[in-house]
């Protein structure tokens, strides 16, 4: 079963369509650099109001350890999403340190990026064409990728189906692709929750 996340929630909007359609993980970016960047205290206060049984994943790139696993300890997310040049002794530090699962996103550009993808410590990796572009890579370079991965870039209602069918990723994970002029869609969101669970024969309880 692929499971679902939709990442980049910024408003309780977000959180109430989150709420009704029950993905597998939502997301809060944490990249001071991302137009989808949230504080700390919004993230809090947009976990209150969340399903408990949704995992939050917060998004970081190059960000301080202790930083990391203080929003970790403290509940405001479930597992640290990584998008920069974090290396293993990062992940194995921040993963021995607070116990929570980490996931390290990888640039998909050659045979070689896939390689160290593969090779990582982290418990969870992330294959995408870029950082947040809205971008897909050749799905061709995937076929026997040796590990479960996340899968992003360029995901949309529409290919979204196609991407289960032909990769049976672990995890299918989207942000542009739900938005309309900026903000989260919950049409689009809901279409592509739609999208992956019919073609994964689920029905929504």
């Amino acid at each position: 079963m692929t499971k679902i996340k939709l990442c980049g929630l910024t408003r309780p909007a977000d959180i109430a369509a989150a709420n009704e359609l029950r993905p597998d993980y939502i997301g809060f970016v944490f990249a001071p650099q991302s137009k989808r960047h949230v504080s700390g205290a919004v993230a809090a206060e947009l976990r209150r109001a969340l399903r408990p049984d949704i995992r939050a994943v917060g998004v970081f790139v190059d960000e301080e350890i202790e930083t990391v696993a203080r929003l970790l300890r403290s509940g405001i997310i479930d597992i640290a999403q990584l998008h920069g040049r974090e290396g293993d002794d990062y992940i194995r530090r921040l993963q021995d340190a607070t116990g929570h699962p980490v996931i390290k996103a990888f640039r998909v550009e050659s045979p070689r990026s896939l390689e160290d993808a593969a090779a990582s410590a982290a418990g969870h990796i992330l294959l995408d064409a870029g950082a947040g572009e809205g971008r897909a890579f050749d799905w061709q370079l995937l076929r026997d990728f040796p590990r479960p991965y996340f899968l992003a870039g360029g995901l949309t209602p529409a290919n979204a189906a196609d991407a289960v069918r032909q990769l049976h990723p672990c995890a299918l994970d989207v942000s542009s692709g739900v938005e309309t002029g900026g903000r989260k869609d919950k049409e689009k969101m809901a279409a592509f929750v739609a999208a992956v669970r019919k073609e994964d024969g689920y029905e929504q309880p």
